[in-house]
């Protein structure tokens, strides 16, 4: 993920780092985009607002700060958790507060029929503690999960991504068939209240309104 390492040695911390905002190149490379919620920190400076997508939120944002560019890589590690189990290690919930109260006591133990090298990956993304989470591009390399990748940029670019590209070619129709929801499923469907509901997914809930506000401004 040489985005993220580019990105904080500018001092930019993204915030918003989950799936819908992962884009694929015609060469299969991956760019990330959406920096509507991104911020630039100074040497040692922190954050104070609650803002993101709720499950991909750190513990430290979901509490309304200190928080730094370690937040990311906790982003990081529910995106690539959710890539290879097919859900989410916490399901989302309604507010901040609740989400906070679930992520503290959630144990996050990761399935036995990961690897060994993803195994120790993810366990120290997703550690609660930002000190001791991987929070750098130079220790996310150093995994063993990543043990003979190259990451550097140049030949990256150079060397087409090659089982997208066969994906591209001849695509799996069956399996494609097959995604989405039953009908059934939206036989309640508020549409109503999906169209006004607030489209900004950083908007403070009821339940966190008493965090002083004067702390979530930014702070540089």
């Amino acid at each position: 993920m040489l985005f993220l390492g580019f990105l904080h040695d500018l001092g930019i911390i993204h915030r918003d780092v989950k799936l819908c905002c992962l884009f694929c190149r015609p060469s299969g490379h991956l760019r990330l985009s959406d920096f509507g919620l991104s911020h630039r920190l100074n040497r040692g400076g922190q954050a104070f607002t609650i803002c993101g997508t709720i499950q991909y939120m750190a513990p430290e944002v979901l509490s309304g700060g200190p928080y730094n560019h370690a937040a990311d890589w906790w982003s990081l590690g529910i995106m690539l958790f959710s890539l290879v189990a097919g859900e989410f290690p916490v399901p989302a919930e309604p507010d901040h507060s609740t989400m906070l109260k679930k992520v503290r006591d959630f144990p996050y133990k990761l399935p036995n029929t990961f690897s060994s090298a993803l195994l120790l990956l993810l366990t120290e993304l997703l550690c609660k503690n930002p000190v001791n989470r991987l929070r750098n591009l130079e220790s996310f390399q150093m995994q063993a999960f990543f043990r003979g990748t190259s990451f550097d940029p140049h030949i990256l670019q150079k060397t087409p991504v090659g089982f997208i590209l066969e994906l591209r070619a001849h695509p799996d129709w069956t399996a494609k068939s097959m995604r989405g929801l039953s009908l059934d499923y939206f036989d309640n469907f508020d549409c109503d209240k999906i169209l006004h509901s607030p489209s900004v997914p950083s908007e403070l809930s009821s339940a966190v309104a008493g965090v002083s506000l004067s702390r979530a401004t930014e702070q540089t």
